[in-house]
């Protein structure tokens, strides 16, 4: 595919700083572009990069006079190309499917811009980690997972770790419900990725115990945790995230020794996941069907493609707690901190919690504009991003932020 300019061909002009959101007319790509929309000053040009070039000139066209939105059709793995059609922009998000992360690194080395996304899934993290010395070698920041989780998790850990003379254990929980009584049900019911999902459900989960990385089964070490109303009681299971890839490292001088990631799925989600895995239908690797090689994935990926999409045009009414534990010890004394992130959505955008992923990329290349993070290398979210100013940008966003201490975590 070649990448064809929708409305200009080079990217911050007239001394504006051009901000890219690759994969833009997807699901949690949408977000970040009507954040930058909504919040970005005047002096930033939003820019919408994606392989479906309909949607991205329809969601670009959409915001009418609100803010001139620019649009590109791209092929992230076609690096040479989508750089070509990049070239000037400021910073570049990566708000596709975390395999891909890698080329959209180095499409943003290649035009000397800043870089975030929404996680790499741990083993992709992993590798992405090795590029910190080229992103510092060119003096740009790549920002490793700064959605949700990773992301406000990751900063919410550093709040807690940073009045702590120790951090020995952090642990992090995810739950959510949706009020809404009328939506139609839907064939599985999520707006994330699926392939993403699939994969949480069914990959090895990563762990850090005992001071050591290691891998449990995926959505097992099921825990009870009463968040806080309206989520109430849930039971989170441990799935592979990158969180787990990068905390250990980061506190490491702090002495950590447990790091775990839980989130409690939709409990029909939750079982039709388990479902789904136990029959090796998450499964990337072919089977033999008769005298055809299968893969299973692509055969769940198409018998859901045949179901039709079942639209709900009512307003969102969702709430979700991303919680995170820390552990230590201060002056020699142990302490324990939780902090929760209350994300109630934004209804006025007609967004519900996914706002908690979508808006975070934009704040970060909002704060990279203003030399809010200084930081240089492809480095996680933990270490570069500063606490206070990012809560605030959330706290502008509904989204607050609730820590208590205590002698103990129950």
């Amino acid at each position: 595919m070649n990448p064809r300019v929708i409305e200009r061909s080079i990217l911050g002009k007239n001394g504006k700083k051009a901000i890219v959101v690759v994969g833009g007319a997807g699901a949690m790509g949408r977000i970040t572009v009507r954040d930058l929309v909504e919040t970005a000053p005047d002096d930033v040009e939003v820019v919408i990069a994606d392989f479906n070039e309909p949607a991205a000139r329809k969601l670009a066209r959409s915001f009418g006079r609100q803010r001139k939105v620019s649009a590109v059709a791209v092929d992230v793995k076609n690096v040479q190309e989508t750089a070509t059609a990049l070239r000037g922009a400021f910073g570049v998000v990566a708000a596709v499917q975390h395999q891909y992360n890698l080329p959209v690194m180095e499409t943003a080395l290649a035009i000397g811009a800043h870089y975030c996304d929404l996680g790499g899934l741990f083993h992709f993290t992993r590798k992405q980690l090795l590029m910190n010395g080229r992103f510092q070698k060119a003096g740009l920041t790549a920002l490793l997972g700064i959605g949700a989780a990773p992301g406000v998790v990751n900063i919410m850990a550093r709040a807690a770790a940073d009045r702590m003379d120790e951090v020995h254990e952090i642990h992090i929980l995810v739950g959510n419900v949706d009020l809404v009584t009328d939506r139609p049900k839907t064939a599985l019911g999520t707006s994330y990725s699926l392939a993403t999902i699939l994969d949480e459900a069914s990959l090895p989960a990563a762990v850090f115990t005992d001071g050591k990385f290691k891998f449990v089964e995926a959505m097992s070490g099921i825990r009870e945790v009463h968040f806080p109303a309206p989520v109430g009681l849930k039971r989170p299971a441990c799935t592979i995230h990158s969180e787990v890839a990068t905390l250990p490292l980061s506190f490491k001088n702090k002495g950590i020794r447990e790091v775990s990631f839980r989130i409690a799925f939709a409990e029909e989600l939750d079982e039709k996941l388990r479902f789904l895995a136990a029959l090796g239908l998450a499964s990337e690797k072919p089977i033999q069907v008769g005298k055809n090689q299968v893969i299973p994935r692509e055969l769940l990926f198409a018998l859901l493609r045949r179901i039709p999409a079942v639209d709900y045009a009512g307003a969102p009414n969702e709430y979700e707690v991303l919680r995170v534990e820390v552990r230590g010890s201060v002056g020699g004394r142990p302490v324990a901190e939780v902090l929760d992130c209350h994300v109630p959505g934004i209804p006025a955008w007609g967004i519900g919690v996914d706002v908690d992923t979508g808006c975070p990329p934009s704040i970060a290349m909002q704060m990279l504009a203003r030399g809010e993070i200084t930081l240089r290398g492809a480095v996680p979210p933990e270490r570069a991003v500063p606490v206070a100013p990012f809560f605030a940008e959330l706290a502008k966003r509904g989204m607050r932020i609730e820590r208590r201490t205590a002698a103990r975590i129950a």
